[in-house]
């Protein structure tokens, strides 16, 4: 009996140092204020949020460097849910979370959202938190900041039916389409931003006039503010939109000191008739998309000191119509794919959806002062004409350009730089992904413009004087200019 009794007591005590063992083995944790939590970052920052507009999921690390666990007494937001965010810690939503333990030499997540409310004002407002851990009595921080920025929300497709102004006080974030209806005329306002959401298009069938300025240009893009790396912002990726799309009715457009970019396609102009004035573009800048940068069938268009720059297709294509383009430059070093396509297009056909070809006349496509340019071997021009039509169905001509392509002897063709890239201040270093092509200090475009055609134009894109250029005015978009370090 005795001994039944001391096996029994025996056997208790192992019990009892089993169930310690598996309870969390508090007596095991790493005690003292010497004992504390190593974090991956000391301050998570987002990049400006939308208000009412949900952010993208940022993490940071939380390690524990010792040999033994720790136990995180508390994880807590200091404003709790006053300020818009949201943690969520290896996998639990909340806003304040006890007793965590970190296993040794191990680690957890921290993820965090925001959405900020709106805050009244038209400029971005600094919105800050901290995420506070309790450990061992020592209280650790990592800081939340994001800016908020009061936008003006167009959802469900909306329409605007009559003539409407869009002012630069807030951002318009569009969601699905912008739709300029049929006798409507929308004018956008010096400064006006407009971000367009994940396949968002501006459809124009009425008119739109949009005047930006050298200092408060005119800008249409996609509205991802974040990172895809931290050396690669969103903003320099296409395909984030969209795009602009001008109906066959839509006449006397206007865009002067106007930024378009990151879009799947750019402008698109459908069949209209080439007798009415289309768009006229100038100062501008249309670039980065992942189709068709710009393209028109049949229209009437005037393009001045503008950049068109970096597609997966062709930068330029015109089909039939009446075109003239003077100091623009049309470069393409797409860096997202495989390009197969030259930077410009002339024809005087199109294959429609029946597979069946359509003839559009190119009565006019005049380029002076352009560049051509790009990173095809091949050359980066393309002429397709139809047989059997008459001459008068394919008139182009250039003039002082610089094009990247093989040479052509012919009338078409007057002072022309063939068969060589410019020189660019910035051409997209590998994994850069950043341009500039104003044209650098050895550029073969600089004095080689016709004067004729640049007294017209006088200002480059920049405001910059191209008839105080003691070297004559250069090919382009752009006018040279000595900078500090050169």
């Amino acid at each position: 009996m005795k001994k039944g009794l001391i096996f029994v007591s025996v056997l208790l005590a192992v019990l009892s140092q089993l169930v310690t063992g598996c309870d969390g083995m508090d007596e095991n944790y790493a005690t003292g204020s010497n004992y504390n939590l190593r974090f991956s970052t000391d301050t998570v920052s987002f990049d400006t949020i939308f208000s009412t507009i949900g952010s993208t999921t940022k993490q940071f690390m939380v390690y524990n460097i010792f040999d033994k666990p720790l136990n995180i007494q508390s994880i807590e937001l200091a404003q709790g849910e006053k300020k818009g965010f949201r943690i969520n810690v290896d996998g639990l939503k909340g806003t304040n979370f006890q007793d965590v333990e970190v296993r040794p030499n191990d680690s957890l997540y921290v993820f965090i959202e925001v959405t900020v409310n709106p805050n009244g004002t038209n400029q971005p407002l600094l919105i800050e938190d901290s995420v506070i851990f309790t450990t061992n009595g020592v209280r650790q921080a990592v800081k939340l900041q994001a800016f908020g920025q009061d936008v003006v929300l167009c959802k469900g497709g909306t329409i605007l039916a009559k003539d409407t102004l869009l002012t630069s006080k807030q951002p318009y974030l569009v969601y699905d389409s912008l739709v300029i209806a049929k006798d409507a005329t929308v004018t956008l306002e010096q400064g006006t931003r407009i971000f367009m959401h994940d396949k968002a298009n501006l459809i124009v069938r009425g008119t739109l006039i949009a005047k930006g300025t050298r200092t408060a240009p005119i800008i249409i893009r996609g509205d991802r503010l974040d990172k895809l790396l931290d050396n690669l912002p969103y903003d320099l990726i296409p395909d984030q939109w969209g795009g602009i799309y001008f109906a066959s009715n839509s006449y006397g457009n206007i865009l002067d000191h106007v930024v378009v970019r990151n879009g799947s396609s750019g402008i698109t102009m459908t069949q209209a008739d080439p007798e009415k004035s289309k768009l006229i573009i100038g100062n501008s800048q249309i670039t980065n998309s992942d189709g068709y940068l710009f393209s028109a069938v049949n229209c009437n268009i005037e393009a001045y000191n503008t950049e068109f720059s970096n597609s997966g297709e062709a930068v330029v294509m015109l089909v039939g119509g009446r075109y003239s383009f003077t100091h623009c430059t049309l470069a393409n070093n797409f860096a997202f794919g495989a390009r197969t396509v030259p930077t410009l297009i002339l024809s005087n056909n199109l294959t429609n959806a029946e597979n069946k070809v359509v003839l559009y006349p190119l009565q006019k496509a005049d380029f002076q002062n352009c560049i051509i340019d790009g990173n095809l071997s091949t050359g980066e021009l393309a002429l397709y004409y139809q047989q059997g039509t008459s001459q008068d169905a394919f008139s182009y001509q250039f003039t002082n350009c610089l094009i990247k392509s093989k040479e052509e002897a012919n009338v078409h063709f007057t002072d022309i730089l063939w068969g060589t890239s410019p020189g660019y201040r910035l051409s997209g270093e590998a994994g850069d992904y950043r341009y500039d092509f104003r044209p650098d200090s050895t550029s073969i475009v600089r004095g080689k413009a016709a004067r004729s055609f640049s007294v017209k134009y006088p200002l480059d894109r920049f405001g910059v004087n191209r008839l105080n250029d003691s070297d004559g005015p250069d090919i382009g978009a752009y006018e040279y200019i000595r900078e500090a370090n050169e």
